[in-house]
C-alpha cells in the first residue's frame, strides 16, 4: 500500500516526547509531508525541539509548534484547522503518580481523549484519520493509569459509531515498554551502574519491549492500513527485568524492594476475553470492534492483503510477557542497548 503521509498535514499531540520526536524525524526524512504540528503544553521542550530539528533544511517550512493542552477543547479545535491526520500520543503515564493523583490522569487521559474525538468530528474539521497510542497496561488494568488508557481506547474505537457520513477513521495502537524512553527502567538501570546495589521490584517481573523507532514504524503501518475501529498489537519480544539489569549493570548486586503501587508482575496486551475477537497476521494482531455495532466485513478484512492473510484466533489465549516464547536474553539485551 502506498504511503499516505505525503502532502498531508499531521498533528501529533504530546509531540515533544520520545515518540513524537522520532515520528517527526521519520516524516522529515522519509515522506514529503506538507506540515507537521507539534501540539504540547511545555514551551521549554518545544523550544529545545525546535533548535534540535533546525538541522533539517525543510524543518522551518514544515514544522509548527503549538502550545496547548488536550484538556482544552477550544484550543484543540483551533490547532486542528486544516489537519488531515491526527496522532494522539499525549498522556500522563507514571503508574505510582497516577495512584496518588487519579483525577489528574482522568482529566488528561480520558477527558482529553474525548476532546480529541469531539474536535476531530467538528463539522469544520477535515481530518480523515485519527490514531491513538495505547499501552499494555490498558489490558486487564489493575492500576489507575491502565484504567484511564483502557477507557481512552474504548472512546476512540466507539467514535467510529458516531461519525455518521463523515470520511474519518479512528483506530488504536497498543504496544509495550519503549526501550530507552524518558523515565524508562533502562534509564534508571544505567544511572545505577556505578552504585553498589541496584533496586529490583520483583525478580519474576517481565516486560514487553519495543524500540522507539519500531513503535513509530508500527504507527505509520497502522495509518496506512487502518479501516477504523481496530486495535493494532505488534508481535514483540519480552524480557525478564533481572536479565535487563544484568545486561546494563553486570556485577552490581540486586536489592529486592517489592512492586510499586499499581504495578504488575507481567504485562498483557491481549486478554483471554479480547482474544475471541482477535485476528492474527504475520507480524501483528488486530482486536476487532464489536460486531454488534460494526459494519465490518471480517472475511474481506482478513484477506485485504494477499501477501499477509489473516486468521481469526480459534482458541482463547492471553498474549502476555510471561508466556510468550519470543524472549530477549541477556546477550540479546546487550545488543539492543
Amino acid at each position: 500500500m502506498k504511503p499516505d503521509l505525503n502532502n498531508k498535514t499531521i498533528l501529533i499531540t504530546g509531540g515533544t516526547g520520545s515518540f513524537g520526536q522520532a515520528f517527526v524525524k521519520k516524516c522529515l526524512e522519509k515522506f514529503r509531508t506538507k506540515k507537521i504540528i507539534i501540539f504540547s503544553r511545555d514551551e521549554l521542550k518545544q523550544s529545545i525541539m525546535e533548535k534540535e530539528f533546525s538541522k533539517y533544511k525543510n524543518a522551518k517550512k514544515i514544522l509548527r509548534y503549538f502550545i496547548g493542552d488536550v484538556r482544552d477543547l477550544p484550543r484543540l479545535k483551533i490547532a486542528l484547522s486544516g489537519v488531515d491526520i491526527l496522532v494522539h500520543a499525549a498522556a500522563l503515564k507514571h503508574v505510582p503518580i497516577a495512584e496518588y493523583n487519579p483525577i489528574e490522569f482522568v482529566k488528561t487521559n480520558v477527558l482529553g481523549a474525548q476532546n480529541i474525538i469531539e474536535a476531530a468530528l467538528d463539522p469544520n474539521s477535515k481530518i480523515t484519520k485519527v490514531i491513538a497510542l495505547s499501552t499494555d497496561k490498558a489490558a486487564a488494568p489493575i492500576n489507575l493509569y491502565g484504567a484511564t488508557k483502557l477507557t481512552s481506547d474504548k472512546l476512540f474505537i466507539s467514535a467510529n459509531n458516531i461519525k455518521g457520513a463523515r470520511n474519518i477513521q479512528f483506530s488504536v495502537v497498543r504496544y509495550g515498554n519503549v526501550m530507552g524512553s524518558r523515565g524508562s527502567v533502562l534509564e534508571y538501570f544505567k544511572n545505577c551502574r556505578d552504585k553498589k546495589t541496584l533496586n529490583i521490584t520483583d525478580p519474576k517481573m517481565t516486560r514487553f519491549n519495543i524500540s522507539v523507532q519500531e513503535g513509530v514504524d508500527f504507527v505509520i503501518f497502522a495509518l496506512k492500513n487502518m479501516w477504523g475501529g481496530e486495535l493494532f498489537v505488534p508481535k514483540i519480544p519480552a524480557y525478564k527485568i533481572t536479565d535487563l539489569a544484568l545486561a546494563v549493570a553486570p556485577g552490581v548486586s540486586h536489592k529486592i524492594i517489592g512492586i510499586r503501587p499499581g504495578e504488575k508482575i507481567y504485562e498483557e496486551m491481549i486478554t483471554l476475553t479480547d482474544s475471541i475477537r482477535t485476528a492474527e497476521f504475520k507480524n501483528y494482531y488486530v482486536i476487532m470492534p464489536d460486531s454488534k455495532y460494526s459494519k465490518w466485513n471480517k472475511k474481506k478484512y482478513l484477506s485485504k492483503s494477499k501477501k499477509d492473510l489473516g486468521k481469526m484466533i480459534q482458541k482463547p489465549f492471553s498474549y502476555n510477557s510471561q508466556d510468550t516464547k519470543d524472549r530477549l536474553l541477556v546477550k540479546d539485551l546487550k545488543k539492543v542497548i
